[in-house]
């Protein structure tokens, strides 16, 4: 009925069918899920941040689809003519019956009328089968596409997308938290970390360099907790792990919004952490060196509670490592923000780019296997280097961040934790597929742990889920006195999110 062309037509629908089972299996290559309803919106995305897309699905194979189906369009258009060609004159023929002038009209309007008749009717039919037909929707991507198959699983995960989400937003932890009385004579700075596909490599690889993870081993082990992350997202979906350590929801419970909850939950306000601090006094800011527009944070963030979104705008002169922003430069930013002077209490929650892929884009040399490996690594895993030279740079941000907060005279805590592992195929092909689960941790400062009264640690690592991991941070910290919030370890370690299909 669109293209008014029943070959073109046909086929047109047949390609559209098959980019998305192309992209369907890029995704599924790189990230080990299948194409969702949500990932709709990343064909614009793909356009306005290709370095973000493209080189996962290919340059090549993208400009090969849109080159063709240009082509394709010329083709249909040219060789095929249109059913409704003369449409214009019959119904202009009406006019020229009051002059009595007879008009020699070709009709093809007739077949395309009744070709429009029977794609509605056999829509009729099929709407109405569906709506008598029940279905149950696990929301595991993986098994709700086997079972319904694509176009189906697609549709349903679209219509479960539209459904009110009043009671969700109602359950969240945060939803009318009302805070206990404090104890601290200051209330401390806290801080939040993450790290982009930042997770401990050393459990796949054994031959780096100690200097790799200095600092980090030290917060680690001065730690009051820390230990494997459940996150649920594998190597992409930042959005996933960040919603879940802000807003305290378990993925679980969120049905379709699992996959995106920035796409209709989040933008219609969820109680957060960030809301939370700032009903209890503290000024709170998130930095991320990025386009605020990406994800809709720009939308999004004020949602959830915060004051200031600290965007790429504010780093437009800020050193780079790569292609992004560097943590370096992060931790300058959220080192200037603590120092000023003023006595309201700041709740910063950061988001690194440096480390974002694609890291198989990168160049590397000798002189990066000498510097970050004891022994140089698997030929073909130069992106492996790539991604431990920046942990090294991640490691010096770490070391800026401890020594700002022990030399501020004021409390503060620090949490610490990566949204997913990255997305290396070569390097998992030689070591192993990791399950998912990255790593956490939560440090309090000389000040901090002196008022608490409390030694920092060593402690026993302990596994934590990512919606957890927020009311864990403010128990850790005993400003509010005995918490309210509950978070619970997770027994047995964490669960896999990389399904083995």
């Amino acid at each position: 009925m669109l293209f008014r062309r029943p070959y073109f037509g046909a086929l047109n629908v047949l390609a559209i069918q098959l980019l998305l089972v192309l992209v369907n299996n890029a995704k599924f290559h790189s990230l080990r899920e299948p194409f969702v309803f949500s990932d709709f919106e990343y064909f614009t995305d793909a356009l306005r941040h290709p370095r973000l897309y493209l080189p996962f699905f290919g340059v090549g194979r993208a400009l090969l689809a849109g080159g063709g189906y240009g082509a394709a369009l010329w083709a249909g258009t040219v060789f095929e003519e249109s059913l409704t060609a003369g449409a214009g004159l019959w119904l202009a023929s009406f006019l020229d019956l009051f002059e009595e002038a007879p008009v020699d009209v070709n009709m093809p309007l007739l077949p395309f009328l009744v070709l429009s008749g029977l794609i509605a009717s056999c829509g009729l039919v099929v709407s109405v089968l569906c709506g008598q037909r029940r279905t149950d929707l696990s929301f595991d991507a993986v098994r709700d596409t086997h079972r319904l198959g694509m176009a189906a699983a697609l549709w349903n995960y679209g219509v479960q997308e539209r459904r009110p989400t009043e009671s969700l937003r109602q359950s969240a932890p945060f939803a009318g938290h009302q805070s206990s009385k404090v104890i601290a004579e200051a209330m401390p700075h806290l801080i939040m970390v993450q790290s982009e596909s930042f997770f401990d490599v050393r459990r796949l690889v054994s031959n780096i360099q100690s200097t790799v993870f200095s600092t980090y081993d030290v917060m680690r082990s001065e730690a009051s907790h820390h230990g494997q992350l459940c996150v649920p997202a594998w190597g992409a979906n930042t959005l996933r792990t960040e919603f879940a350590a802000l807003s305290g929801l378990n993925p679980d419970v969120l049905g379709v919004h699992r996959f995106s909850p920035y796409r209709k939950l989040a933008l219609e306000g969820v109680a957060s952490i960030a809301s939370f601090l700032r009903s209890q006094g503290y000024r709170t800011i998130c930095v991320h060196p990025y386009p605020a527009s990406f994800y809709r944070r720009d939308r999004i963030f004020p949602a959830l509670g915060f004051d200031e979104f600290i965007d790429l705008e504010w780093f437009r002169d800020a050193p780079r490592f790569g292609s992004y922003v560097s943590d370096l430069a992060v931790a300058d930013y959220v080192r200037s923000r603590l120092e000023e002077m003023s006595d309201q209490p700041l709740f910063v929650y950061v988001i690194t780019m440096e480390n974002h892929g694609p890291l198989h884009w990168e160049k590397t040399n000798d002189a990066d296997v000498d510097r970050f490996f004891k022994a140089p690594p698997a030929a073909g895993c130069s992106d492996l280097v790539a991604y431990v030279r920046h942990i090294a740079n991640h490691n010096a941000m770490l070391a800026h961040l401890r020594t700002t907060l022990n030399t501020l005279g004021r409390p503060a805590a620090l949490c610490h934790f990566g949204d997913h592992v990255p997305i290396m195929p070569a390097v998992y092909a030689h070591y192993g597929v990791p399950a998912g689960n990255t790593d956490y941790f939560i440090w309090r400062n000389l000040e901090l742990s002196a008022s608490l009264d409390t030694d920092p640690g060593p402690r026993e690592p302990q596994a934590l889920s990512a919606h957890d991991l927020p009311m864990l941070f403010l128990n850790s910290t005993a400003v509010f006195g005995t918490s309210p919030f509950a978070c619970r370890q997770t027994p047995g370690g964490c669960r896999s999110v990389a399904p083995t299909i």
